[in-house]
């Protein structure tokens, strides 16, 4: 691998333990949920600790010009967890909350991602602490290119990919693309995936979150016999994923959605709009900002309900669909989800703790695993790759039938894996990804 830039500093798993032990210490829930795959394949202790900690980290701080002429320095971060099946893939957050623990966590869950869905690439994440709601585009730009000069010499299409995730998006990747490109001195496309069509993004890559959760729903709802156009559900998270999800959950599967949580960044609070006969997610979509937060009085005026913002997990519905961000359904909030919810589509990344997990399952509530639900947007990245790579582009339909064939196949693998060994869903899917990365692991070698 590349040396990294003299200001950032490559860091061990070995130097590094969580920062933040606690019940919702996404990295410390990574690892639980590793652990217990581990104990069931079997895997002997030097297989096991390698899959327990980040190959790689790097840890860094640059500096930004702002629109008043100070000097702001942010903190980043990039995780390589694991790239034994190919070069690291993950995306790029910017979030007032982001820490090391957070990266890891998600990192290890893009590792796991890739494997269920068995493409070739390994995982990584990585993320910005700002506040992207809080800057200009000419700030939000310099972040962004900022961030890049850090990273050039730790991604590359055969290292590392980077791609959007929460308050990025394709002007973000656009950004940092043209300053790899220009720090390298070529075109290379296939650094960056998630891009506009026209510096090289696939079709079909905005929504393909969202249409990869909604596959997931299909096929829950057929392993259980429900059928779909006699479902409700309920969302919190109405960003990209939650939108496109929302919209195919209702043109799809026929299904009505009732509710929607959204974070409002003017009142710094959260809402649920309500419908009882139905949300309209092509209008809902229309009042709402970039940042996902929904137009209260737009809604009122069109006969929307405005609730509580914790009133999405209590509703009384077949679905529940969190796609916001970690640990929203906690051993303390697990008890408000009504009896009648027969599927949780974890569309976000970590929405549930280990402690709720337990109580779903003896509930018998039917969770579809976060790093199998939402596994459409690294398909379609990964289709992006090949695109780029072969400088040939393949039709919106085309990579939305390869997509509903990947999930439908990676969702069918972990149902049988449950079902053969009588384990819950998200220990299966760990249980196919951890085998799959641990035989390639020692096919190379390493242990």
């Amino acid at each position: 691998m590349s040396s990294v830039t003299p200001q950032a500093t490559a860091v061990s798993a070995s130097e590094n333990r969580p920062e933040a032990p606690a019940e919702t210490n996404p990295f410390l829930i990574a690892q639980r949920q590793l652990d217990e795959a581990v104990d069931i394949l079997e895997l002997d202790n030097g297989t096991h600790q390698m899959l327990r900690w980040p190959m790689r980290e790097l840890k860094f701080v640059f500096p930004v010009r702002m629109d008043d002429g100070r000097v702001e320095v942010f903190h980043g971060f990039r995780v390589h967890y694991n790239d034994a099946r190919g070069p690291a893939k993950g995306g790029l957050r910017f979030h007032p909350h982001e820490n090391i623990d957070t990266v890891r966590a998600l990192a290890a869950w893009m590792t796991w991602k890739t494997a269920v869905v068995d493409i070739p690439l390994g995982g990584g994440k990585g993320g910005v602490n700002c506040n992207p709601k809080e800057l200009s585009r000419g700030e939000l730009e310099r972040v962004s290119r900022g961030y890049m000069r850090r990273v050039a010499d730790f991604i590359g299409p055969d290292i590392d990919v980077p791609a959007p995730d929460v308050y990025t998006d394709s002007q973000v990747m656009a950004w940092m693309l043209d300053e790899y490109e220009t720090i390298r001195g070529r075109h290379v496309p296939g650094v960056i995936t998630g891009k506009p069509l026209v510096l090289g993004g696939s079709a079909g890559r905005p929504e393909a979150t969202g249409i990869g959760v909604v596959v997931s729903i299909r096929e829950a709802l057929k392993a259980l016999q429900i059928d779909s156009t006699q479902t409700t559900a309920s969302m919190q998270g109405f960003g990209n994923v939650g939108q496109s999800a929302a919209i195919h959950f209702v043109n799809d599967l026929g299904g009505k959605l009732i509710c929607v949580s959204c974070w409002d960044h003017e009142d710094k609070t959260a809402y649920t709009f309500f419908k009882r006969d139905g949300i309209d997610p092509v209008y809902l979509r229309r009042i709402t900002d970039s940042f996902g937060s929904i137009d209260k009085n737009k809604a009122v005026q069109a006969g929307y309900e405005v609730r509580d913002g914790e009133a999405w997990r209590s509703a009384e519905v077949d679905v529940l669909i969190p796609a916001a961000l970690e640990n929203m359904i906690t051993g303390h909030t697990v008890h408000q989800i009504s009896p009648r919810v027969k599927v949780l589509a974890e569309a976000a990344n970590g929405p549930t703790t280990p402690e709720a997990d337990k109580v779903l399952h003896e509930r018998g509530i039917f969770v579809i695993p976060d790093f199998l639900c939402n596994a459409g947007g690294v398909t379609v990245s990964y289709f992006e790759q090949v695109q780029n790579a072969y400088n040939f582009y393949w039709p919106e339909n085309e990579v939305h039938q390869r997509l509903d064939q990947g999930m439908t196949r990676a969702f069918r693998s972990v149902h049988e894996m449950a079902q053969n060994l009588n384990v819950y869903n998200r220990l299966a899917a760990y249980l196919v990804s951890v085998e799959r990365v641990a035989k390639t692991m020692k096919l190379r070698g390493w242990v």
